[in-house]
């Protein structure tokens, strides 16, 4: 009788769905790899999108990429780097109620500052809040490593580049309304709306890099 319960024992094993993989641990400081991505509004990754442990390489074209969790408050760092000529951004607080992600999610800008088509407008500039701030220094050049933070902070945010601090908005004050008001997220009711959502890898039609992409969770 024994072979025939070491038979169903086998079986039952195939039938039970398989074990979920344990959450990445963070570290001391309480950042996690942020490892899990998919393509926006879809499954599964476009082919532009190369991920290989904590790197991401992207070739033009896809669409973007979204991180599979979605996030309130959190820390995150980053390394990036455009081609020349380049443009990208990532995006934070992302819905997926509308076509494109832009339209709900602000946008840490990343460009070659020295020749991208808009270089030469403060509020494109990169580490910059996309068309509403301009940052207060200049990343390195196009071809080299930038370090980047953006902490959200329920309505408080901060763009970091190269260990320094450059932008500080409040989503929802005065100021952010009088700036969303002349731009063209005014279009979009849902623009910085939602208390969290996905993490945005932009595909604007340029190779872009990402490495040692962590996430720490705040209150």
């Amino acid at each position: 009788m024994r072979a025939p319960i070491r038979l169903l024992l086998a079986l039952a094993a195939l039938l039970l769905p398989a074990a979920p993989a344990p959450a990445q641990q963070a570290d001391a400081e309480g950042y996690r790899p942020l490892t899990e991505w998919r393509a926006y509004k879809s499954t599964g990754i476009p082919a532009q999108w190369t991920i290989s442990g904590n790197s991401i390489v992207h070739t033009p074209g896809g669409g973007d990429l979204v991180s599979a969790e979605e996030f309130r408050n959190f820390d995150l760092s980053f390394e990036w780097q455009i081609a020349p000529g380049g443009n990208s951004g990532v995006m934070y607080r992302v819905n997926e109620d509308y076509p494109a992600p832009y339209q709900s999610g602000p946008e840490y800008q990343i460009l070659d500052n020295a020749t991208a088509d808009g270089h030469d407008d403060p509020l494109q500039t990169a580490a910059g809040c996309y068309g509403l701030y301009a940052p207060a220094s200049a990343a390195k050049p196009a071809g080299e490593w930038n370090a980047a933070r953006i902490v959200v902070a329920g309505n408080h945010v901060e763009h970091w580049l190269n260990g320094v601090p450059v932008v500080a908005y409040e989503i929802g004050s005065a100021d952010w309304q009088a700036r969303v008001a002349r731009s063209k997220f005014a279009a979009w009711p849902e623009f910085a709306a939602s208390p969290q959502g996905h993490i945005d890898l932009q595909d604007h039609g340029s190779p872009v890099a990402y490495r040692n992409l962590r996430i720490k969770l705040l209150p």
